[in-house]
């Protein structure tokens, strides 16, 4: 007797269990990075007598992460495309010293100005800009001339460690007038926090209705409703539970807001834009990529002047958040970003990351930095601890792409 084929059932279809294993499945290395962070979390918690989890600390913890987050979000379309940027760190570190250049000396001395808040807005305005060209002559290097993006951005590194000793002459330069100071220490009011809190709960069920309409327009299977609405209740809960731990302190931080709009905005780009499906497809396969008319060169070039963007905000808020431009301005950052990067789950070989998954990388980071210094760890031993927690997100990477294929 011939035996029928199982007919597939659509994705509505299937139970919440069902649509709840199958996504499981899908998206096991994400959940495992954040089960990881939880237990990080619980770990800290516990040692540190409850300490780890207080609003102060925790507001102190998000803040921490934000210059790294900003370079992270960059770096996933970068690694993503099989590329890497190693100058990210020194050149956000240069822009954080042009930005406190032009308040502390230029809108004083070459160009009086004496409104702090138009020297503030020009400030970040340049930084933005300078981030951006660093960018896009990186990214010119890489695309037209076909120079392989490690040499470009070993050389970017140099020459913007260069460009920092040129500009600060060996001397600290203040960067915490009043004003400038506010977008990375500053603190929204509890009021504001609540009413964008709200804000970000509906527009996270308004993107899932009009995502669920989209996909039965292109006939795409659409998730079982019940756990389409428990998945954006869950991420609703974790904002309103984030906005009411930090108002207990003293209320969303700038950075923090700031960086939500920017991970909103990037992840809208990598998943619902041409740049981000071509930025994807070059990373899966670059000669089906050239085969289906993608302009690989043009890619390339805005995926660079994009982390030179983010490279610039950095800056801005690394500039405002130490309150100086230094000599050691942005060491170490560019490690950092790659590192949250690939532990959010971009593999390094190309093709797959999130921004979402960037994000927890990085929080990740920030909070095994935080915790081992509440416990007077040693500084070699963070090292060693950060060393290990990447090699085994890599080879967690190496697994899960066994397991699919």
């Amino acid at each position: 007797m011939a035996v029928m084929p199982e007919i597939k059932k659509p994705d509505e279809e299937l139970g919440l269990l069902g649509e709840l294993s199958k996504r499981f499945r899908q998206n096991m290395q994400t959940y495992t990075i954040i089960l990881a962070l939880i237990g990080i979390w619980v770990f800290f918690a516990v040692l540190t007598k409850g300490s780890f989890l207080s609003a102060q600390n925790f507001s102190n913890l998000f803040r921490q992460m934000t210059v790294t987050s900003f370079l992270a979000i960059g770096m996933v379309l970068v690694i993503v495309t099989a590329g890497i940027d190693l100058s990210v760190g020194k050149a956000a570190g240069f822009v954080s010293v042009m930005v406190a250049f032009l308040q502390a000396r230029f809108w004083v001395q070459t160009i009086p100005i004496e409104n702090p808040i138009v020297m503030a807005i020009l400030s970040v305005i340049i930084g933005i800009i300078i981030g951006v060209i660093f960018g896009a002559l990186q990214g010119s290097i890489i695309a037209y001339l076909r120079v392989p993006p490690f040499i470009v951005t070993l050389g970017g590194l140099f020459i913007a460690r260069g460009l920092i000793l040129w500009r600060t002459e060996g001397k600290t330069i203040p960067a915490n007038q009043v004003g400038f100071d506010y977008i990375a220490q500053g603190y929204l009011p509890d009021l504001v926090g609540w009413i964008i809190a709200a804000l970000v709960v509906v527009f996270l069920f308004f993107s899932m209705f009009t995502g669920r309409q989209r996909k039965r327009q292109y006939g795409v299977d659409v998730p079982n409703f019940a756990y389409d609405i428990l998945l954006t209740s869950f991420f609703s809960a974790l904002v309103l539970v984030y906005v009411f731990v930090v108002n207990q302190y003293k209320g969303v931080q700038v950075p923090v807001a700031l960086l939500a709009v920017a991970s909103v905005i990037m992840s809208y780009v990598a998943s619902n834009t041409r740049f981000g499906r071509y930025t994807y497809a070059i990373g899966g396969n670059r000669e089906a990529a050239r085969l289906s008319g993608i302009n690989i060169k043009k890619t390339l070039f805005m995926v660079y002047t994009v982390m030179g963007l983010l490279v610039g905000v950095g800056g801005v808020v690394l500039a405002s958040y130490v309150g100086y431009g230094t000599i050691a301005a942005g060491e170490g950052y560019e490690l950092d970003a790659i590192a949250s990067a690939i532990l959010g789950g971009t593999s390094p070989t190309g093709g797959s990351g999130t921004i979402f998954g960037a994000l927890i990388g990085a929080l990740i980071m920030s909070s095994l930095t935080t915790g081992l210094q509440m416990l007077n760890v040693q500084p070699y031993v963070q090292y060693l601890v950060k060393g290990v927690v990447l090699v085994l997100a890599v080879l967690l990477d190496v697994a899960f792409k066994k397991g699919k294929a």
